[in-house]
């Protein structure tokens, strides 16, 4: 029998206006990517043909749908203790949030289940589609991989939730703790740093870098580290590259952790180019990623939840197979599974 999709459960609001004036006090590393006080590129961003504000003023933006149902699924995720290391499952949750099953583990990227990705619950970017999964129909989430503070990547009220269960670790980059409350147990990362998973020792998490930025109020900006994360066994690969503009970066990634035997790639806005190509990949890009990185499956991630940018609902999925077939791949390497869904990796 059919299930349809769960509703999105019900949450406190994430934080009051307090936030927009939150200053992190962190000793940043001395390294190619830091100042005393705040986190930069340590290679040269493409130059923008606008600025943020004159996209904010001009603004053209393809009209969404008010809300969206999602499609029915046969079955929900559960745990798994018996699994195999090499026996991968994947669900699609909605925008970044992805629960990754590596064995009897239970991996949750970027978990988002708020209405707004916004500081107030009215006004800012709302969902349009329900996630996939429910809160509570996850199996218990043996860690959560994190990649930077942004509001529909960082969502508190989430966090909260799924702490409260199951008491489990997140893995994220350096900084990001001081947005989190002190009783979670967060273990920081610096680019390339790596670190044991905490249930298994034959596995090692790994913060890679990523072409973004990040902040969640006035005068935050890039005071917290932003990236991607892989999860390594001793046969495979995990990559979840987080929100990010192309870059070199996913050349490095396959040289330094190997070809991905599953990577969580961002599709979706990018629109308009001149502004958002520093930022956010386009399927273009996403492809050209997969390439680079040499992955045998990738999974596209960031798009159709959240109306961030200028174009339409479905545009990306649409331009994902334009580009496939441009760079003579077949539809099946690049998985766009519906919001509660599973592909086997």
């Amino acid at each position: 029998m059919k299930k349809t999709a769960s509703k999105t459960t019900s949450l406190p609001t994430e934080m009051d206006l307090s936030e927009g004036w939150f200053v992190p006090a962190y000793e940043r590393p001395k390294a190619s990517h830091t100042t005393p006080t705040h986190f930069k590129h340590p290679w040269t961003l493409p130059k923008r043909g606008m600025t943020v504000a004159e996209w904010l003023i001009n603004r053209k933006k393809a009209q969404w749908p008010i809300w969206e149902e999602n499609i029915p699924f046969d079955a929900l995720p559960t745990a798994r203790p018996d699994a195999a290391l090499d026996d991968w499952q994947a669900w699609f949750v909605g925008h970044s949030t992805v629960l990754v099953q590596i064995g009897p583990y239970n991996f949750l990227t970027d978990p988002v289940w708020a209405m707004r990705t916004s500081p107030v619950p009215f006004a800012g970017p709302r969902r349009v589609r329900p996630a996939g999964i429910a809160l509570e129909d996850l199996p218990p989430i043996d860690a959560v991989l994190l990649s930077h503070n942004h509001y529909d990547h960082m969502d508190l009220a989430s966090l909260a939730w799924l702490y409260k269960r199951d008491r489990m670790p997140i893995y994220t980059g350096l900084v990001n703790s001081q947005y989190l409350p002190p009783h979670m147990r967060v273990i920081e990362l610096d680019w390339w740093e790596s670190t044991p998973f905490h249930k298994d020792d034959r596995i090692k998490i790994v913060y890679t870098p990523a072409q973004h930025f990040s902040g969640r109020g006035l005068k935050d900006s890039n005071m917290a580290l932003w990236g991607g994360l892989s999860v390594l066994t001793p046969d495979d690969h995990l990559f979840f590259a987080g929100d990010t503009g192309y870059a070199h970066h996913f050349k490095e990634v396959r040289a330094r952790l190997g070809a991905p035997r599953l990577a969580l790639l961002p599709i979706g806005a990018y629109e308009p180019r001149p502004v958002m190509h520093v930022m956010h990949m386009n399927p273009s890009d996403a492809v050209q990623a997969h390439l680079d990185l040499e992955a045998t499956q990738s999974l596209a991630i960031h798009h159709r939840t959240y109306q961030l940018t200028d174009e339409a609902m479905n545009q990306p999925l649409l331009d994902l197979a334009s580009a496939l077939s441009h760079a003579g791949l077949s539809a099946d390497v690049f998985a766009t599974p519906s919001e509660g869904h599973s592909i086997l990796a």
